[in-house]
């Protein structure tokens, strides 16, 4: 398929189309509002149904009732909307439904800023809402890289029965790339015989997050646990780049990876061996990456646009075995090559 240039928001919208998406339920807020602009003319052309909800707590139980009844269905936000759609994320998790959910992550806290930031990692790797859940985060560095993990986080959604989050921001919602949109590889999925789609011939299906009796709910969240270190155990994905003699390791994600990235290049230029480890998922987070870096690595430097928050994922993983070092700017503050530098070469100098 040939090459379509398209704004990042745009292409999210097109991409949750052809994965089958047939139900968008959203509610308008910057920098993320192409999205349901995009969904509000393509779906009626794709015999789908587009709604904006009077609000984001409404949204995200449209979202619940599609899903029930089995329907591949998305809803997109941005920062302060996400957080309003944090209790019926955690019903969704808790009754076992899938759906996409796409968070163009802007500054924060409070109402902030429109600017794109990362400080929202916590909120979608965590839980967000309330009890023992996790949803599946993807957290893409392109705008081709945003369309395919949004067409196969349909499939992981239906697999696992389980939220799935795309963590983006306001550059990668906002900026134009080329891209194509090439089939996925399809994963081998069951029937969906829990969805409420009418119980003719058949016992009723109920979803439902509520259980009163102490014991059910615990194995019900034992069940979740298992279904969650499954994730842990099969979906981790990561990119190594440059790391194969590296000393000073980056690990950064989404758009700041791409600034990482050009740290790296300049450093090697200069003779300062430096690599990046690039998340893909957040959820589950790639510790097995870690194991394959070789023994030349003397420190990591986490950097992110928060004020720290995948650099605890970090430590934990690295688990004292090396020094691990932050640098982050917040707000919507965008780092720049040359900042990143600066801070590797005061580690690799023993000045941090």
């Amino acid at each position: 398929m040939a090459k379509k240039l398209m704004k990042g928001n745009e292409a999210i919208g097109e991409a949750a189309i052809q994965a089958g998406c047939r139900y968008f339920f959203g509610y308008p807020i910057t920098p993320q509002n192409e999205v349901p602009e995009y969904m509000s003319r393509r779906l009626p052309e794709v015999g789908g149904v587009f709604l904006q909800a009077e609000s984001e707590v409404s949204a995200i139980n449209m979202v619940y009732g599609a899903a029930g009844a089995g329907a591949r269905v998305m809803t997109s936000s941005s920062s302060p909307g996400i957080s309003l759609k944090q209790e019926g994320i955690s019903y969704i998790a808790g009754s076992e439904l899938p759906c996409v959910i796409i968070n163009i992550i802007r500054g924060g806290p409070g109402l902030g800023g429109i600017q794109p930031a990362q400080s929202d990692y916590f909120q979608a790797t965590k839980g967000g809402g309330h009890g023992d859940y996790n949803l599946f985060v993807f957290a893409p560095a392109s705008v081709q890289e945003m369309v395919e993990l949004i067409m196969e986080s349909f499939d992981i959604a239906d697999y696992y029965r389980n939220p799935v989050m795309i963590l983006g921001d306001g550059t990668l919602g906002q900026m134009m790339e080329p891209v194509e949109f090439n089939p996925v590889k399809k994963r081998d999925l069951k029937p969906k015989d829990w969805a409420t789609t009418g119980c003719a011939g058949r016992e009723r299906n109920i979803v439902n997050s509520l259980s009163l009796v102490a014991e059910e709910l615990e194995d019900h969240n034992i069940k979740l646990q298992k279904k969650y270190q499954e994730m842990k155990d099969n979906e981790q994905r990561w990119d190594l780049y440059k790391c194969d003699d590296a000393e000073l390791v980056f690990v950064a994600y989404g758009t700041t990876a791409r600034i990482v990235k050009s740290a790296v290049n300049q450093l090697r230029d200069q003779g300062i061996k430096a690599g990046m480890l690039r998340p893909i998922t957040i959820f589950p987070f790639p510790e097995k990456a870690f194991a394959q870096l070789p023994d030349s690595v003397k420190a990591f430097l986490a950097v992110e646009m928060s004020a720290g928050q995948m650099v605890e994922d970090v430590r934990l993983t690295v688990n004292g075995k090396q020094p691990v070092h932050f640098y982050g700017r917040t707000a919507g503050v965008i780092p720049t090559p040359a900042e990143i530098i600066k801070v590797a070469k005061e580690i690799l100098g023993g000045e941090r």
